[in-house]
Order: C-alpha cells, then sequence, then structure tokens
C-alpha cells in the first residue's frame, strides 16, 4: 500500500460557526480516526502544542491587535511573531505537503513555512470573500447615487478577485466546493483544481429531533445574519406570502450576525434565538417546515444540507453552491429571482404532501453524503 502523505494544515479559523471550520474539523478528525499523520495549525486564546493520536495540534494565540472581520472570525497581523514556532515545528513534523484554507493570518504562515521547506502548496477555495467584501462595502456607501456606488462596488470587487487568484496562483493544487468554481479557479490559475464538498452528519441532524407540534408551518433559516447572506430578503418573503394567503407561518431563524436587529424590527412572525450547536441545533431544524436560503455567495452551503439531512425540502437561489446541493422539484426548489423563491416557498407551504415527499426525498439525498465519502 502506497504511503499516506504527512499533511500541515492550516487553518484560519477552526472552532467558530462557519463552514471553513466545521469543514476544518472534520478533516482533522477524518486523519485522527484514519491514523494518518496530520499536523493542524490554527488559531487560538493560547499557544500550545498538544498531541491526539495521529494529529498534533499546534494553537497560536492572537495578539491584541487582532481584528475582528466579523462576528467570532479574526484576523491577527502580528500573527507573523510566530513564524518561528511554526518553522520549528514543521522542522519536528516534516511534512510533505501544506494545505492551507484561505488567505488568511494562519495560512499565510503556512505558505511561508512551505515556500521556505520547498515543499507542495494545496490550496481550499471556501469563501468568495470578493463578493463578501463588494456586498459590505454597496451597505456602507448606501448614502451615495447608484451609479458612482456601483462603480465603486464593482471596482473593488474585480480589484479583490485579482488579489485572491493571485494569492491562489502559489498553490501547487486547488480545491473547490462546486463545479462552478472549479471551473473558474482552472480558467484563472491554470493550476489543477479538484472537487472537495463537504459532508453531513445524518445521526445528529435527524427528522426524529422534531420537538414542534403546535400546527404552526415554521420557515428556518440558519447561518450569519450578515450582508452577504442576503437576509433582507426574508422581509419581502413574509409579505409576499402573506399576500399569497399561505396558512399560519413563522421564521426560526438560527444565528447571529449585524442584520439581526434589523430583523427583529421588520419581520413580523419571527422567532430569532440566536446561535445553537449540537443537539439544540439539530432540534431547531427537525422543527423546520420549509429551509429558505437566499444567500447568493455561499459556495457550498452546509446549512442547505443540514437542512436535508432533517427531512426538511430547501428553496435556494441559482447563484452559489446551494444549487449544487438541491435537486429540483425533488428535495427542493431552486428559484431563478425573488418572484420564484415566494411562489416556490408558497407551495410548499401550501402542500403537505409535497413537503413529506420532498423531505423523504432530502433525508435520502443526505444520507449518501458522509465526511468520509467527502475526504
Amino acid at each position: 500500500m502506497a504511503s499516506v502523505p504527512r499533511v500541515a494544515f492550516f487553518t484560519d479559523t477552526f472552532q467558530e460557526i462557519n463552514g471553513v471550520a466545521l469543514t476544518s474539523r472534520q478533516l482533522t478528525d477524518f486523519a485522527r480516526r484514519r491514523d494518518y499523520p496530520f499536523l493542524c495549525v490554527r488559531g487560538a486564546s493560547r499557544t500550545g502544542v498538544t498531541p491526539d493520536g495521529s494529529v498534533t495540534h499546534l494553537e497560536l494565540e492572537r495578539s491584541r491587535f487582532a481584528v475582528e472581520l466579523d462576528r467570532g472570525l479574526r484576523h491577527d497581523p502580528a500573527l507573523w511573531r510566530m513564524q518561528g514556532l511554526v518553522a520549528r515545528e514543521l522542522a519536528r513534523f516534516q511534512p510533505d505537503i501544506v494545505h492551507v484554507v484561505s488567505p488568511g493570518d494562519v495560512s499565510g504562515l503556512g505558505v511561508l513555512g512551505a515556500l521556505f521547506r520547498r515543499l507542495p502548496i494545496a490550496m481550499s477555495w471556501h469563501t468568495n470573500l470578493h463578493e463578501f467584501g463588494a456586498m459590505r462595502l454597496a451597505k456602507t456607501l448606501a448614502w451615495m447615487p447608484d451609479v458612482p456606488r456601483k462603480g465603486i462596488v464593482s471596482a473593488s470587487e474585480a480589484g479583490s478577485l485579482a488579489i485572491l487568484l493571485a494569492i491562489y496562483r502559489l498553490g501547487h493544487v486547488l480545491f473547490a466546493p462546486n463545479d462552478e468554481l472549479v471551473r473558474m479557479l482552472r480558467t484563472h490559475t491554470r493550476r489543477p483544481v479538484l472537487l472537495m464538498k463537504r459532508g453531513i452528519d445524518t445521526e445528529l441532524f435527524h427528522p426524529a429531533k422534531r420537538a414542534a407540534n403546535d400546527g404552526i408551518l415554521r420557515i428556518g433559516f440558519v447561518g450569519r445574519i450578515t450582508p452577504e447572506k442576503n437576509v433582507r430578503f426574508l422581509r419581502d418573503l413574509e409579505i409576499g406570502l402573506r399576500a399569497r394567503g399561505v396558512p399560519p407561518f413563522r421564521f426560526l431563524i438560527i444565528g447571529d450576525g449585524s442584520e439581526r436587529e434589523w430583523l427583529c424590527a421588520n419581520l413580523e412572525s419571527a422567532d430569532l434565538p440566536g446561535i445553537k450547536r449540537g443537539a439544540d441545533l439539530a432540534e431547531a431544524y427537525a422543527d423546520m417546515d420549509v429551509f429558505a436560503f437566499p444567500s447568493r455567495t455561499d459556495t457550498f452551503g452546509n446549512v442547505v444540507l443540514e437542512a436535508l439531512a432533517s427531512a426538511v425540502p430547501a428553496v435556494v437561489t441559482d447563484s452559489g453552491g446551494p444549487r449544487f446541493i438541491v435537486r429540483h422539484g425533488e428535495t427542493g426548489f431552486i428559484a431563478p429571482d425573488d418572484a420564484a423563491f415566494i411562489d416556490h416557498t408558497a407551495r410548499l407551504l401550501t402542500d403537505a404532501a409535497l413537503r413529506a415527499r420532498m423531505g423523504q426525498s432530502a433525508r435520502e439525498y443526505a444520507c449518501a453524503q458522509s465526511w468520509d465519502a467527502v475526504f
């Protein structure tokens, strides 16, 4: 049997609640279960080295200069001070390849270490940072007239994408979470790009976890409540559904972010309990009847797969990764525009048999998407 390569894995997010952190945790656990030699380097609240079977964890304490890019997601421009420690641990571990997950502070140390040791670099594309930045800039410049604002935002997005692509050209092999991004990266970087989807824990996320039995239909959303998730559309969705005379419903919105207060003030029927984890999160999913995910920037959409595993049909947009997860007309609907999104959601709310049939198909699809199969 061929020898297993020794992988030094650098991730900028690990314990936080987002798709990159989830994938990083699952990949690290996969290596430990398979007894693969694996060095996991990540930011933390303290610095230390911890062995865990075949996995070695190297935690790097971020300094007081760290800035919060998003709630719970930090970047430390002074993390370069850890370069010596990282170099010593790389020398001790003797990796065959370095894998980094983004252009963040920890990943930057990984790229530097790989270049110094002349090691091949694998790079994962997890987040469309250029689109995220553009949406937040557009919100900041909302006071400007449309024409100059759109010009500034467009130029910013194009410039950010150019910088990202220049960084990813440092990789010898790239990974992307959907077919569209695979093609884009191949075209612009001229590097080999492989599809790496994400998996699901179908024992945790299970329809049997449902506790709600009050006759109220629940439209669910899970994720960061931020501009790039297009969450303000949920207000339009509520208005549109009421105009169509659907049965009584409430939104169940799980997560936190800068748009949470706006939703609290502008949605008439909504519960926003904040962040949930583990069994509580699984119960929340199972209590949903329809999963509405209006984001157009997600590269994969772990939350959509979690909803499907909970036997909840999903309505998603035709942009981004979620459309590669949902099977239109079978496990949910893919909406080409806002009107179609509202129509599809209304159809699911008014047709219990359709919800049940799609929910069963969603569960069957999700059960074939294990993390082991992905890795």
